[in-house]
């Protein structure tokens, strides 16, 4: 059986909390388990976020990508942030990654979106050609600025 992939409910939450925490942990964060989840539930409960998770039939869940909603008001369509992407270290070289990126672009043409947009570091350089495979292009036109206020 091949690979799974299902928009996320609340009712999955404790299939992606794991991940998560993991997720999180690799851009060096501390393991906050029960935070992973009570942040989860809350962005799918109040349909804040879109998940979709990748399960494969010996491995159970191996993978989440997970967008956030906003709005390109030059072409005043919707535009949805890719803010994370995740497969689990087992899973890895195997599609998983690729796949979620495809299911990610089949939901942004349903919602007659734009597009997606996504950051990663400048050193992941395993996503980047991940990414660049699957299509995305390097923004070469405008600069990104952050301002973080916490």
């Amino acid at each position: 059986m091949p690979l799974k992939i299902i928009r996320a409910s609340p009712l999955d939450v404790d299939r992606i909390a794991p991940l998560f925490d993991q997720y999180r942990e690799f851009y060096k964060e501390r393991a906050d388990a029960e935070g992973a989840r009570s942040f989860l539930m809350e962005r799918l409960t109040k349909n804040e976020s879109v998940v979709f998770l990748a399960a494969d039939p010996e491995l159970g869940a191996v993978g989440f990508i997970q967008l956030y909603p906003s709005f390109s008001s030059t072409s005043m369509k919707r535009l949805w942030i890719l803010n994370d992407l995740f497969v689990s270290p087992t899973a890895r070289k195997r599609g998983v990654g690729e796949a979620l990126l495809r299911r990610a672009e089949k939901f942004a043409r349903e919602t007659n979106a734009k597009g997606l947009e996504l950051e990663t570091w400048v050193n992941n350089f395993p996503a980047q050609r991940l990414y660049e495979k699957c299509g995305w292009k390097r923004n070469v036109e405008f600069y990104q600025y952050t301002m973080y206020v916490s």
